[in-house]
This record gives structure tokens, C-alpha cells and sequence, in this order.
């Protein structure tokens, strides 16, 4: 019997996920646009988000909660970081217990610092809770390019399950049972992907480009080792293949901040024409506090938040960075 899967977030990521498990089991998906969701039905579309894309037939898009969760087997969780508690403590009066939840968020909420299985395991104790990352861009696979994907639980007869649900055609799926890294790799290759994007803005070349893609692995697995995650994941895709794919594709989201912060334009500007959230942006202060309270050394991370929280600009940026004293590449600071 196929088990039930309710994903609650409209977005291209959301969407393409839910597009995809449709293919492996009955989906509902939950958006907040009424007129998003009668397009899903009506004309297996969703054009703001994926222009061009044909969703599966069978997924079906509801306009509350409540429709989309009581009868789900799994829950998946594609909304952004900043939002994720509300819908989740709007969700839970509807989901049935035990029900494992997965999230697609690559963030930390801000003030708690928690990433988004924390929240879940706050919000809905005793389920089960989970993540799905790598590097995975939307529009990328639902034109049928080949992609990978982690799926992270404590629990690896969960992880395995839940494998056979987002597995399908040339989109692989692989299991993994750290959780804190996966996550961490998801939230913190984002900040250095808005480096990246600057250092292209204002056309630094792709010899700065690799040594901020690099440098900037440093930085995060010093930081996700410090808070119990795994030195092996970083190297995987929920790390280094996250991170090359964020930092190099057009695509990307917080990359394409980057490169219009490198070419001078104002941060609320680029915002305010954005449909979709540049987790990185909102993620920056929260980084720095956790490298603070675990004191761990993040020049490039440090940068990109004096860029998005202190009005300082793309090139600002890299002059601070050549100041930065140079160590032994394998230093653990």
C-alpha cells in the first residue's frame, strides 16, 4: 500500500518535490495562491515558479492545511525557514501521530537559531523528523536533468522508506544519518553562495570564485563539525555538491544576490523583485552568532553579513577578505 504524502509549500522547490513523489504515491500539495492551486489542478502547472514545467497529472493542490495533512502518511515541509513554525503549529492539529515530517528548508530561524528538525522535534514531538538536501536545482530537474539528493534521519529504517518515496527516474536519492549536517551544509553553503555571486558581480574571475567555493567549505565544515555534524558529509552532497551547484549556477537564488550586490544594486531593491527567498540573506546574523558562541573563524561568512545586515558593499567585502591573515590551509581556524 502507498503511503500518503501531504507537502505544504507551493514554491519551486516545493512543487518540483511533490511533482516528483507524485509519481511514487498519492500527493497532495498545500499553497497559500488559490490561484496557484486551481492551476496545479487544472492545468498541471505552476508558472510563477516553473515556467514551462509540466507537473504529474495525479498530484492534486489543496487550499487549506487541513485538506492536505489528515489523511498524509508522511509530511513534507516546503516552506521557508522564517515562516516554518507558523505553518507547522497550523498543521498540527491535523496531523495524525507518528506521522514522520521532512523538511526542504535551508535555513535557521532567526532568534531560536534552530535549524528546521529542531523545530519539528519543538513543535511536534514523538514524529519522526527528517531532511531532504543536496544539490538540487528545480528547474534543472524538472526538465528531466539528472540530479542527486540525501535524505537524512536518526532513525535509517525511516531513511530507507522514505528513499523509496522520493526516488524516481534520474532523480537518486541517498540516506544518511546525520541530520545536524546535513542540515548545516544546507543553510551555510548559502551565505557562501551570495559571496560567490559578489566576487562574479564584480567580476573577480573564477580563480576568486574556486577560492571562495573552497575556502568557504572550510568554513562551514569548521563550523557543523563544531556543532555535531559529520567531517565526511561536507565533503558529500549535502555539502561540497550543495555548495559547487549554489555557488556556480544563474539559477541560484542566493548566488543571484550576490552578483547584483557585486554590481552595486541595493539589497532591498533585489528583495522586493524577487518571487522566490534568498535564504542566505535572513540566515547571515544567525550564523554569526553561532560562530561566536562556538568560536569558529568566518571571514567569508563575516563579510557577506556586513554586506546584508551593515550596508557595506561587494567590494568592501573582498578588500576585507585579503586583510584576513593567511594560515597553513589545513589550520583548524
Amino acid at each position: 500500500m502507498s503511503l500518503k504524502v501531504g507537502l505544504l509549500g507551493g514554491g519551486s522547490w516545493g512543487t518540483t518535490v511533490a511533482s516528483l513523489v507524485a509519481r511514487n504515491s498519492p500527493t497532495k500539495l498545500w499553497a497559500r495562491n488559490i490561484d496557484t492551486v486551481k492551476e496545479i489542478n487544472e492545468q498541471h502547472s505552476n508558472e510563477k515558479y516553473l515556467p514551462g514545467a509540466t507537473l504529474t497529472k495525479s498530484l492534486h493542490a489543496c487550499d487549506t492545511i487541513e485538506e492536505t495533512v489528515r489523511d498524509a502518511d508522511v509530511i513534507v515541509m516546503g516552506i521557508p525557514a522564517q515562516n516554518f513554525r507558523s505553518v507547522l503549529e497550523e498543521a498540527k492539529k491535523s496531523i495524525r501521530p507518528w506521522v514522520p515530517i521532512v523538511s526542504l528548508s535551508k535555513g535557521l530561524e532567526k532568534g531560536s537559531r534552530l535549524r528546521m528538525t529542531q523545530i519539528i522535534e519543538s513543535v511536534m514531538p514523538g514524529h519522526p523528523a527528517g531532511v531532504l538536501t543536496g544539490p538540487n536545482l528545480a528547474r534543472e530537474i524538472m526538465a528531466g536533468q539528472a540530479a542527486a539528493s540525501v535524505i537524512a534521519t536518526v532513525d535509517d529504517t525511516i531513511s530507507v522508506a522514505l528513499q523509496k518515496i522520493f526516488s524516481t527516474g534520474l532523480f537518486r536519492v541517498y540516506t544518511n544519518e546525520d541530520v545536524i549536517g546535513c542540515e548545516l551544509g544546507g543553510a551555510l553553503k548559502n551565505i557562501v553562495a551570495i559571496a560567490a555571486g559578489m566576487g562574479d558581480g564584480i567580476g573577480a574571475g573564477d580563480n576568486t570564485r574556486a577560492a571562495v567555493i573552497t575556502r568557504g567549505l572550510a568554513e562551514l565544515t569548521r563550523l557543523g563539525m563544531a556543532m555535531g555534524g559529520r567531517r565526511r558529509t561536507f565533503a558529500g552532497l549535502a555539502g561540497m555538491g550543495d555548495l559547487v551547484a549554489t555557488c556556480n549556477s544563474p539559477q541560484s537564488r542566493n548566488r543571484s544576490v550576490g552578483f547584483q550586490l557585486g554590481q552595486g544594486r541595493a539589497l532591498q531593491d533585489i528583495i522586493d523583485e524577487m518571487s522566490m527567498v534568498a535564504e542566505g540573506v535572513k540566515s547571515a546574523p544567525v550564523v554569526m552568532e553561532l560562530a561566536k558562541e562556538y568560536d569558529v573563524e568566518m571571514p567569508i561568512s563575516y563579510e557577506v553579513y556586513r554586506v546584508v545586515q551593515e550596508g557595506s558593499s561587494a567590494t568592501e567585502a573582498f578588500r576585507g577578505l585579503l586583510r584576513v591573515q593567511t594560515k597553513s590551509e589545513s589550520d583548524p581556524g
